[in-house]
C-alpha cells in the first residue's frame, strides 16, 4: 500500500449556490419596484386620466355635447362625413377655441368658419358659459385625450417680454397674420383672422391645436413663456394701442406704410416736376 494518504475533495453544499440565487433575485426585485415606485411618482398623469377625475362635470359635458353637437360629429365622437370632422383626440383645448370663438357650431359649409358671436350658454364672459365650456372640454378630453388648455386664464397668459413676442411672432406668425395681427387673406378662400377680438386664452388655446390653416405650436415648437411673450405682444399691438407711434395706416406694419410713402412720395414729384414745366 502507499504511505500516502489522498485527502477527499470537499463538495460545494448545493444551497449556497441556492441562496446566491435567492438573493440576486431579490435585488433584483427590489430594484424593480424602486424604479416602478418612482415612475409612478414623478411620471406625468395621463391626460385622459385627468379628465376621468370628475365623473359628473363629464356627464354634463356629454349632455351639453349631445344637445348641440352631435348631429355634426357623431354618437360618438367620430364625425359625420360632409358635416364635422371627428373629435376624438383633438383635447378641450380645440373644443374652447372653436366653441368660445362662435366658430362652432358652423352657421353653413364654407371655406373656413368665421369668428361669430358664441352659441347660447358657452359665452366664456359668462359664468354659465364658462362653466359649460369647462364641461363640454372634459367631456372631450376623456375620449382619447389631445392637447388641455393651460392652468392660467385671461391676463395672467401675458408673458413679461412682449419685446421677444414680437421677434417670435415676426418668425413665426407674421407670414399670415401680418406684422400686427390685422390678418391676410389665404388661397383657395381662406383667411387669416384679425387677432384684435382674440382673448388670450383663445389665442394660446389656438397656438396649442392648428385651428384650419394654423399650424400647431407644441411646447417643444414653442414653450409655453414663448406663448406668453406672444400673447403679451399681441395684446399690445391690438385695438386703439397700435398707433403709439403716430397714424396707425389701417395697423398692418411696414407694407402700407411703405405704400402710403411711395404714393405721396410719387405724387410730389410728379407735381413738382409740373410745377416747374409751368414755369418754365
Amino acid at each position: 500500500m502507499d504511505s500516502t494518504t489522498t485527502t477527499p475533495r470537499r463538495r460545494r453544499r448545493p444551497h449556497g449556490r441556492l441562496r446566491r440565487r435567492l438573493a440576486g433575485a431579490l435585488a433584483l426585485g427590489i430594484g424593480l419596484l424602486a424604479v416602478g415606485g418612482l415612475y409612478t411618482a414623478f411620471a406625468p398623469q395621463p391626460q385622459v386620466a385627468k379628465a376621468q377625475g370628475d365623473t359628473a362635470l363629464i356627464a354634463k359635458g356629454q349632455q351639453l355635447y349631445n344637445n348641440t353637437c352631435i348631429s355634426c360629429h357623431g354618437v360618438n365622437l367620430q364625425g359625420v362625413q360632409d358635416r364635422g370632422p371627428s373629435l376624438i383626440g383633438v383635447g378641450e383645448a380645440a373644443a374652447y377655441f372653436q366653441v368660445s370663438s362662435g366658430r362652432m357650431p358652423l352657421a353653413r359649409q364654407e371655406a373656413q368658419a368665421v369668428r361669430k358671436p358664441p352659441a347660447p350658454g358657452f359665452d366664456p364672459h359668462t359664468p354659465e358659459g364658462q362653466a359649460n365650456l369647462d364641461a363640454l372640454g372634459a367631456f372631450i378630453e376623456a375620449n382619447g385625450g389631445g392637447p388641455q388648455r393651460p392652468a392660467a386664464t385671461g391676463a395672467a397668459l401675458r408673458g413679461p417680454d412682449p419685446a421677444r413676442g414680437g421677434e417670435l411672432f415676426r418668425l413665426n406668425c407674421a407670414s399670415c397674420h401680418n406684422f400686427t395681427g390685422r390678418g391676410g387673406a389665404l388661397s383657395s378662400g381662406k383667411f387669416a383672422p384679425n387677432l384684435d377680438a382674440a382673448s388670450e386664452d383663445q389665442i394660446y388655446t389656438a397656438m396649442l391645436t392648428g385651428p384650419q390653416n394654423m399650424p400647431k405650436f407644441a411646447d417643444r415648437q414653442l414653450t409655453p413663456a414663448e406663448k406668453e411673450d406672444i400673447i403679451a405682444y399681441i395684446k399690445s399691438v391690438s385695438g386703439s394701442n397700435n398707433s403709439v407711434g403716430g397714424y396707425a395706416a389701417g395697423g398692418i406694419g411696414p407694407t402700407s406704410e411703405g405704400v402710403i410713402a411711395f404714393v405721396v412720395g410719387l405724387g410730389a414729384l410728379v407735381g413738382f416736376a409740373m410745377w416747374l414745366g409751368a414755369k418754365s
